[in-house]
């Protein structure tokens, strides 16, 4: 029976070089580190600070609330922002419903079986889509709704009355609608995947203990799993919201407009809702522009004083997207402090 060689046992000159040229590495890879971070800190202060330079003197109260000019010291943002907001509204009100429902079933009803893992895998896949694919794919289905309406479709209807004079067009042409529900499209799959993992992060002992204590696996969803997953789940749809405000190609692809002096259902105002309550149904189904097309819009004039407006434009365009990051973030910790496991 032969016996184990024994190890030599280390000498303290070789340990001490170990540690030292352990500390090196780690200051090495410390110091990469910090460049890194400050190095892109860097180069967003410099963005930012070149901006708000070219916004200055530019970005004021007219400039919020004017619509666009065909001259510079007039043009405004209000169509745009007005715009946006009609647009993220109704994206929220598709978007959110379906995605954070469609994650619910597949966490906690579907059976792990081979077609729900490629709905997963497909849905993590669609997360990477390039937002232009959802461009087309909304320029096919819901402004043109394949070919089917219109003087050469199979269906001759002009539009579905509503109220008033309010109609919804067939197909849905160049409205808020298309471009709320082509952001649906592009959105959906990061609200799905990230309202799944906050799902996943639940404890797996508080849904037995609740439904140890007699409750359906609804009642354990609604009162234990979901309020739990919150955090995550509004995390996750606050920056899919965000970026989806963000978004040009697929609002270009399905042909949003540039140039705009008017509102969605010429809303400008809350006296205008009173005055006339069918304008909100009417909103809907108007044509529209959003801040990062008149951004572009701007940017391609050739007056350079239209370089200046552009920069306003973005600087307005930056402010709300860290606004909205910003409440993902207090969302996410007011959540956190009311969590008991």
């Amino acid at each position: 029976m032969s016996t184990p060689t024994p190890t030599a046992a280390p000498t303290p000159g070789s340990t001490a070089h170990e540690l030292t040229h352990g500390r090196r590495e780690n200051r090495l890879f410390e110091t990469l580190c910090a460049v890194s971070t400050w190095s892109t800190f860097a180069v967003l202060v410099i963005l930012i600070v070149s901006v708000s330079y070219r916004a200055w003197g530019w970005l004021d109260w007219q400039f919020l609330t004017s619509f666009d000019s065909r001259k510079p010291e007039r043009a405004g943002i209000l169509a745009g922002l007005l715009g946006s907001c009609w647009m993220i509204v109704i994206t929220i009100m598709f978007s959110v419903p379906v995605g954070v429902g469609a994650a619910v079933y597949l966490e906690e009803y579907a059976t792990d079986n081979l077609l729900t893992r490629i709905i997963r895998t497909n849905l993590a896949n669609l997360a990477g889509v390039p937002s232009i694919v959802y461009g087309i794919l909304g320029l096919t289905v819901f402004v043109r709704m394949f070919g089917l309406f219109g003087e050469q479709g199979l269906f001759h209807i002009e539009g579905i009355p509503l109220w008033g004079d309010a109609v919804i067009p067939l197909p849905f042409g160049r409205t808020v609608i298309s471009g709320a529900l082509s952001l649906s499209l592009l959105i959906l799959p990061v609200i799905i995947v990230a309202a799944q993992e906050a799902l996943r992060a639940v404890p797996p002992s508080l849904r037995h203990a609740s439904l140890a204590l007699g409750a359906t696996r609804w009642q354990t969803i609604r009162h234990q799993v979901l309020p739990s997953a919150l955090p995550g789940i509004m995390t996750g749809v606050i920056l899919a919201i965000s970026r989806a405000f963000g978004e040009t190609a697929p609002l270009v692809m399905i042909g949003a407009m540039t140039f705009v002096r008017f509102a969605p259902g010429k809303i400008t105002s809350l006296q205008v809702v009173f005055d006339d309550p069918a304008s909100l149904v009417r909103a809907p189904f108007d044509t529209f522009t959003v801040i990062p097309i008149q951004i572009f819009n701007w940017v391609r004039q050739a007056k350079s004083e239209f370089q200046h407006v552009a920069a306003a434009g973005i600087v307005v365009l930056l402010v709300v997207l860290l606004v909205l990051n910003g409440l993902a973030i207090y969302v996410r910790h007011r959540s956190q402090k009311n969590l008991r496991w």
